[in-house]
């Protein structure tokens, strides 16, 4: 599932292409055209995102609500003075095309239209997101330090932290030595604070390159494992697979139903 670094950056990515000028939109797939209609000619004044959800603020106060989901995916396609847009391919829920760009949206958990005041409500269920400069950190912290549940449960709690997945989930507890299995109620205020001031600098990156970047580079030195197709993670995916810190094999379980992957030794 794509985290919240990659909505991020389709956010700056659309206002770039779309934004302040009128935008065609339909529904190739047919799923999501009364949707379409409702915003299809209006001019785009704005696209963010908040964790995992992204939003296209229409003139008018139509907002498009987008969830990627599992499968969900935009592909950006150059428009040709000749033939113009090409044929959709697939399930294409829908299409964005302005200027000299177009965008197909295929697979996503939700499309739909809203009202601008039900951002506000989507918002609500959310918690801080760590790449927005009104992220309120606090109450993240409010919320874990009063619970039972594993740090590493919690992390992915998009009503505690927005836009955290697996993979900044299992770095960011590696890169902190925590064993993801300890409560909410053991993590001291400091440890926290350094969590969220990594969390924000790496999910940074992330938005700026376009992947995510985890390993120090005293720990990045082209070790076998780095071999192509393989993650360049700690111990995303590493099942099994030497610590690239001390060699223990990496472990792996389920928790609250998603695979779960740390080093038994650095993360004490």
């Amino acid at each position: 599932m794509p985290e919240g670094h990659t909505l991020h950056r389709l956010a700056r990515l659309h206002q770039r292409r779309f934004g302040r000028a009128p935008v065609r939109v339909g529904s190739p797939q047919g799923r999501f055209t009364d949707g379409a209609a409702a915003v299809d000619g209006r001019v785009l004044q704005k696209a963010d995102a908040w964790g995992k959800h992204l939003f296209h603020r229409y003139q008018g106060g139509k907002v498009v609500h987008v969830h990627l989901g599992l499968y969900g995916t935009f592909t950006e396609f150059a428009l040709s003075e000749s033939a113009g847009a090409p044929d959709p391919v697939g399930q294409v829920r829908m299409r964005m095309i302005g200027g000299e760009y177009g965008t197909d949206l295929r697979g996503p958990n939700l499309c739909e239209v809203i009202e601008a005041a039900e951002v506000a409500d989507v918002v609500a269920r959310l918690g801080p997101d760590p790449l927005r400069p009104d992220a309120d950190p606090e109450a993240a912290w409010k919320r874990i330090s009063k619970s039972r549940r594993p740090i590493g449960a919690l992390l992915m709690d998009q009503t505690v932290i927005a836009g955290v997945g697996n993979v900044y989930r299992s770095e960011l507890l590696f890169r902190h030595g925590i064993d993801p299995h300890r409560p909410g109620t053991a993590l001291t205020g400091a440890e926290f604070d350094a969590l969220w001031a990594d969390l924000v600098a790496l999910m940074t990156v992330g938005v700026r390159r376009g992947k995510i970047v985890v390993v120090r580079p005293e720990h990045d030195h082209g070790a076998p494992s780095y071999r192509q197709g393989r993650p360049r993670t700690y111990v995303y995916r590493r099942a099994a697979e030497p610590c690239r810190v001390c060699g223990t094999a990496v472990r792996t379980e389920e928790l609250e139903g998603r695979n779960l992957f740390w080093c038994p030794t650095c993360q004490r």
